[in-house]
């Protein structure tokens, strides 16, 4: 059994199997994500590794990293250079997001359910508003008072 090596592919392919715009690609390109290594008439040619650097480039994106830290997560040559740190760092901002978006599920429950007459009367509303006011909506069962 001959193995051939996989062969360049052009944008439309590209985009095709990545599930990403061509215009996305394009984008990617021009901030130093990707790299297109000629052309087959007008369009761009890529190496076949550029389906794994958009599949890293997409889970950074969910995970919530920016397109400038996610840039430098790659070596020149396109191999992923992922430091632990960063991983480390962005999964502690994660928690403190899950934490925010976890007291304002809560609280928007509570205001759902409250038995006052108007959410204005409810003391648990009215402490949640003091708090949002000053930026300080803590983890539900912490607020402060």
């Amino acid at each position: 059994m001959k193995i051939t090596p996989m062969r360049d592919l052009d944008i439309a392919e590209v985009a095709r199997r990545s599930a990403t715009p061509a215009s996305t690609l394009r984008f990617y390109e021009e901030r130093g994500l990707i790299r297109s290594i000629g052309r087959r008439g007008l369009r761009r040619l890529f190496d076949p590794a550029v389906l794994r650097q958009l599949a890293l480039i997409a889970l950074g994106r969910a995970g919530g990293f920016s397109l400038d830290e996610i840039a430098s997560m790659f070596a020149p040559d396109g191999k992923p250079r992922i430091k632990r740190d960063r991983l480390r760092a962005k999964a502690d901002e994660l928690d403190r997001t899950i934490r925010k978006l976890t007291a304002m599920r809560d609280g928007l429950r509570h205001a759902a359910a409250c038995p006052a007459p108007s959410h204005m009367e409810c003391p648990t509303f009215k402490r949640m508003l003091r708090l949002a006011a000053a930026g300080r909506l803590d983890p539900p069962g912490r607020m402060a008072r």
